[in-house]
């Protein structure tokens, strides 16, 4: 159990780092994934490989911070530095076990919009797109997203699906739509954490971060919310994962309060 004060967000890389099993291929991706994949691979997932999109592949954190995959401390004592080609073919070829996405909107059954808000003819909000979103969300074995929890946010229905998760819900619905991956496991927010029944359907409810209820969790979420027969509540970051999440962002560049 953790003795020291935490952010919110502190509290999400903890429980993004707990998805990571050992030995994963895991895509992944910008701000607190990196660290997710830090404090996993120093502590429960030794032999887990992080895959970043600009081409690089590492068996170990990067020595120092990361304000980007790019960085140079991400290439020095890379596994390997090639092409963002054949980092996307190997997630096309089915070997990324983990990916991580985030977006603006994500609905009930986890498909995600980084495209637009609002109506597609004059949209209220621009947004910059897949990027490499639509290829995680369909080829990874599992994936999981991370966002603040926000009514706005976790909508009843996404403008846009720009990256899919279990579509309409019914059973099967990736398989008929060709999409090879299993889809999202979960969404980690500021609030709790959502789980998804292992062949897909709808998000529940699984546990409720330390300070919260319930009651503010569904009042923040655009449906009518499904509970776990048990809803638990998050286990905090312990002080092993605090120490190595401050030692990769020692600043709180990435971590400190939104």
């Amino acid at each position: 159990m953790a003795t020291n004060s935490y952010t919110p967000q502190e509290l999400m890389v903890a429980v993004a780092s707990r998805e990571i099993r050992d030995g994963d291929l895991v895509f992944v991706g910008m701000r607190l994934p990196i660290l997710a994949y830090a404090v996993a691979r120093n502590a429960h997932a030794p032999s887990a490989r992080g895959l970043f999109e600009v081409g690089l592949m590492r068996d170990q954190p990067a020595a120092g911070f990361l304000g980007t995959m790019g960085d140079p401390p991400n290439v020095a004592g890379a596994l390997w530095s090639t092409r963002m080609s054949n980092a996307m073919a190997l997630m096309a070829q089915g070997h990324v076990d983990l990916g991580f996405i985030g977006g603006a909107e994500v609905d009930r059954f986890g498909n995600l919009n980084t495209s637009y808000v609002g109506d597609p003819a004059k949209p209220t909000v621009k947004l910059p797109g897949s990027g490499g979103g639509a290829d995680i969300a369909i080829l990874s074995r599992r994936w999981v997203t991370l966002m603040n929890h926000e009514r706005r946010r976790l909508v009843e229905k996404v403008s846009f699906v720009t990256s899919p998760g279990h579509g309409d819900g019914t059973p099967g619905w990736r398989q008929r739509n060709g999409l090879l991956g299993g889809g999202p496991a979960a969404i980690i927010t500021t609030l709790c954490v959502l789980r998804f029944p292992e062949h897909g359907g709808e998000a529940h409810l699984a546990s409720v971060h330390p300070g919260h209820t319930v009651d503010e969790v569904r009042a923040e979420t655009s449906w009518d919310l499904q509970l776990a027969d048990h809803v638990a509540e998050t286990p905090p970051p312990s002080d092993s994962e605090l120490a190595a999440i401050r030692r990769f962002d020692p600043d709180g560049f990435w971590t400190r309060p939104a």
